[in-house]
């Protein structure tokens, strides 16, 4: 009878370990859509693809940056939106199942599934200065521009 509730006690621990990995995955499908069309996608500095474009992005505990890029737009940089996944909590006091869910970045998860990004047009302005100061041994430059 003791062997059986300690191999009943074992399944059930292991049942218990990193729910939230096992149960909902470690990434989230998100889509992402600019105004235009077209812009280069990079999550944590890496290429992913041109929007539109719909793709797996892992689950992380750190924040998750996503620019878009197109040339001749302001490059836009933002923060994927995530909360606490609820699922976490089936570890309860299981220390090692909290350790895997939060390494595999499965006890978070991104609660926006869709980023619809309009780019604004690069702004180009001339600066005409009136006088350049060049101090060599200082390394400055000075530039001064008449106001308008």
């Amino acid at each position: 009878m003791k062997n059986l509730s300690t191999i009943l006690l074992a399944t059930t621990m292991l049942f218990m370990t990193s729910c939230a990995t096992l149960f909902t995955g470690t990434k989230d499908r998100i889509t992402f859509n600019s105004t235009p069309t077209g812009a280069t996608i990079y999550i944590d500095g890496v290429e992913q693809c041109k929007t539109p474009c719909t793709m797996k992005v892992k689950r992380s505990i750190n924040d998750t940056d996503v620019e878009f890029k197109l040339d001749g737009y302001e490059t836009r940089l933002i923060t994927l939106s995530k909360e606490f996944n609820v699922v976490s909590i089936i570890n309860l006091g299981n220390l090692l199942g909290w350790g895997i869910d939060a390494l595999s970045g499965a006890v978070m998860k991104y609660d926006r599934k869709t980023y619809d990004i309009t780019l604004d047009n690069k702004k180009t302005s001339m600066i005409n200065p009136t006088r350049i100061n060049i101090d060599t041994q200082n390394n400055i430059v000075e530039l001064y521009v008449a106001e308008n």
